[in-house]
This record gives C-alpha cells, structure tokens and sequence, in this order.
C-alpha cells in the first residue's frame, strides 16, 4: 500500500513546499505553512473529475488552437429573482460555474442562498447539508417562503461524503447544487478529518471539475476565520469562479454582498440587504434608508455622495471632537479607514490652520456600512469641522470630492450619477470639486451645484 506524501502549504497564498519553513517565500508571512497529506490516487478518488471541457459542456480541448477559432459566445445566465444577487454576480449565475460564498458565523449565509433557491420555482435544486438536519431548514424555509406551500423541486439532503454528494446529483440531475458548508465536506480517499485543508482542497477540486464537465452550477457556503479570511486554504479561492463575501454587524439591519473575485462580471459591484424577521430584504434605494430625518440643528453631520461598485448612494458621516481627557488625543473610526482619517486631520492642521492635536476625533459611517469610495473626504472633514465648531450643516446640502495633501479638492469619477442622486432625493445644493466642471452642465440639473477647489472654498460655502 502506498504511503501518503507530505507537504506543506502556505495558510495565506497557498504556497507549496516538501518541508516545513518558518517564513513564506511567497507572501512573507510567518507561520502560515500547514502540514498537507496528499494520499495515492485510487478509483473513488477520481469520482466527479471528469476531463475539462471548453467551459460550455462541450467536447474536451485536447490541442492548440488559434485564439481566432474560439468561440466566444455570450455566456447564458440563470435568473436568481433577486436583483442584489444578480447584479453582484454578473447578470445572473453562470450555469456551470462555482460560486464560494463565505461570510462570519450568523450573518446570514445560509438564509440568503436558502430565500433565494426558494424562488427558483422553475429550476431543480438539490440542497447539500452538513450543519443542519432536514427539519430544521423545513422550519427556516417555512419561515422564508413568499408563499405557504412550497415547491417541490428543492431536494434536501443531509450528507457530508463527496462520493455520496455525488451520486446524488448523477441520480436527481439538478439544475443547482448548494452545499452548506464545504468546511463539512470530507472525502474517503483523503485520511484526514472534515475541514482540514487537504480535505477542503481535494472536493474542491473535484466539485470544480464536475461542474465544468457539463455539470450543475455550485454554490459553496464557507466559513470565515478569526482574521477575516475564508477558511481553509488559499487555494480554494484561486479554484472557484467566484467569490462572494457577505458581511455586515450583526447588531444593524443592513447586510452587504461584496464580489472579490468573479470570472464572469465585475468585481466591484455591491449588493445590501435589510435583515428581517422573515428574511433577508434587497434594498433597492439605500440612500433612503441610510439617511435618518431627524439631523437639522445637529453639528457634526455630514451627507457624502458615495458611489460603490456602479451604484451611487447618499451617506450619512457622523463626527465627534472633543477635548482630549487624558492628555493624549484618541482617533476612532467606524466604517472608515483609520489611515486615511489621521491623513484628513493632518490636512486640516497643517493647510487649513484647525488645531486637532489635542482633541479626540471620533468617526462612524452611519448603518454600520464601510465604504472605501475616497469621495467621501470632503463629507468627512466637513463632518468633523462642524463638530470642532459646534455649528450644524444645512441638512439639503451634500458633499462629494476627494481630498489631497496640498488641501485641494480633487475630481471624482462619475460625478452626474452622484448629483442625480443628490436630486432625486430633494436635496437642495451639493459641493463638487470645481475640476468636474468641464464634464457637466449645472443648468441641467434643478439642484445647485456648487464648485469647491480647495478645503477653504467649501468650509466657507457650509458656514459662511
């Protein structure tokens, strides 16, 4: 009987090695490499890889040839009926593709994809178990159905063996395959417990190239670990066609779908949901709902125009600055990066003459969001400027421009997306850098459309 062969693979990059290293030679980390068992090749372990085909299901490419013969059609898309979903993947679920969606324990992973198969009321559904029993997703789906009685072309099961998962999809022949979680899944060619990262590899692999040989699309639900990451190895992310992260607090309502990685669309597109006690809600409009009515008189308020992935959306920036207790000044930011804030206040001392230094600043990104869109600078040191005077901002007033370390106000992309959004929502003037002129006509627009070059401009347009 053969032996098993060691290695040893980077926890991080995926980085491979016959023996044990202190630091990766790849990425630089210390510490990642974990021992990985690959066990001989045997008949059960070649079940489910058939042959790589074109990616279409058609016959297996087995010698070159010129890129001008490839066909190159436009890929088919399965309708989810949720436009969030859809708009994150691409248009729709590519069939045949494999889609990991990982996310922190009791967010909402399960109920998302579990509400989402239950409107596909038109396409066969196999359903892979290996963390809840068949009676409990009964009760979750009763819960999450749009109508009492229930459609019976989802099939559950309960089961954690790869070579029984798929002799389930040979017999039922399903048009989608979920499998919750693909930390559960364990093969018995591979000696080593569910979860560990030769197992998660190794049915990773073979669930890929099942699904590319004219089989079923895939969704994976995955764990994520302490550090934010997916579990298990690097690899797994590399061998899927698309990553979904979903994340939000749990201690907020709102929920976002974030796309990191995906062969077949963009991937900054960005999906939120509203958690409720019947499931998961797409919000259409969230500029709406991240907005509260109850800012006039309130210093320390800011609204940004925002945009994440193609979709533009109003903000609320909230700002506290207060003297420092304890003689040294704190800076705390909530849905905002860290780095960035204490670039913003250096700005504002040192080009614009506010001295911060000895005063905390505190920052949060109202709903629990984070976003990453540097448009919002400008919304943020107004925010924090009316805090430090204690004089509110005009709530009809939103503000949108990116800020550099000279303090002048630089363009933004995709600035008319930004105003009309601003419009449509009854606000009655917006600051936008003075730069964006040339691509737009102000007199298009009912709402005013104020040009700002540097932070001086617009600190005088706010308070006079």
């Amino acid at each position: 009987m053969a032996k098993d062969t060691v290695m040893y693979v980077c926890d991080n990059c995926g980085q491979e090695s016959s023996k044990w290293l202190g630091k990766c030679p790849s990425c630089g980390q210390w510490n990642t490499f974990k021992e990985f068992r690959v066990a001989p090749k045997s008949p059960s372990a070649s079940l489910g890889r058939a042959p790589l085909s074109d990616g279409r299901g058609g016959e297996r490419v087995s010698r070159p040839i010129p890129i001008s013969e490839i066909r190159a059609d436009k890929e088919p898309r399965m309708d989810m009926h949720d436009d969030e979903l859809n708009r994150v993947l691409g248009g729709g679920l590519v069939p045949g593709s494999l889609v990991l969606l990982g996310g922190e324990p009791g967010i909402g992973k399960s109920t998302l994809v579990l509400q989402t198969i239950l409107r596909l009321k038109d396409k066969k559904v196999l359903y892979v178990s290996g963390e809840e029993s068949a009676r409990q997703l009964k009760l979750r789906a009763d819960r999450l159905a749009d109508t009492p009685q229930l459609v019976g072309n989802l099939l559950v099961v309960c089961d954690t063996s790869l070579e029984n998962i798929f002799q389930h999809i040979e017999e039922e022949r399903p048009d989608l395959v979920v499998i919750d979680s693909i930390q559960t899944i364990a093969s018995e060619a591979i000696e080593s417990s569910p979860g560990s990262l030769s197992q998660i590899r190794e049915c990773a692999a073979a669930l890929l190239k099942h699904a590319k040989s004219g089989g079923p699309s895939i969704i994976l639900i995955g764990h994520i670990n302490k550090e934010g990451t997916l579990a298990g190895p690097k690899v797994l992310e590399h061998i899927v066609d698309t990553v979904l992260q979903f994340e939000g607090d749990q201690h907020y309502l709102y929920r976002i779908l974030r796309s990191q990685k995906n062969r077949f669309g963009s991937t900054s597109e960005l999906g939120i949901y509203e958690m409720r006690q019947n499931g998961l809600r797409p919000v259409a409009n969230p500029s709406e709902l991240l907005l509260t009515d109850n800012q006039d008189g309130l210093s320390g308020i800011a609204i940004a125009a925002a945009i994440e992935g193609v979709r533009p959306f109003l903000i609320e920036t909230q700002a506290l600055v207060s003297t420092a207790a304890y003689g040294t000044a704190q800076r705390s930011a909530n849905g905002f990066d860290y780095r960035r804030l204490n670039m913003l206040l250096a700005v504002l001392e040192k080009r614009v003459g506010f001295k911060l230094a000895q005063k905390d600043v505190f920052l949060n990104i109202a709903g629990g969001l984070r976003v990453t869109d540097p448009a919002i600078d400008l919304g943020v040191i107004a925010a924090i400027l009316s805090s430090n005077v204690d004089t509110a901002i005009e709530g009809d007033t939103a503000l949108t421009g990116e800020v550099g370390l000279s303090g002048e106000i630089r363009p933004v992309s995709r600035i008319e997306q930004r105003i009309a959004e601003a419009q449509k929502l009854g606000f009655r003037r917006i600051l936008i850098p003075a730069a964006n002129l040339k691509a737009i006509n102000p007199h298009d627009y009912t709402i005013e459309v104020a040009p700002c070059r540097r932070v001086e401009d617009a600190f005088r347009a706010l308070f006079g």
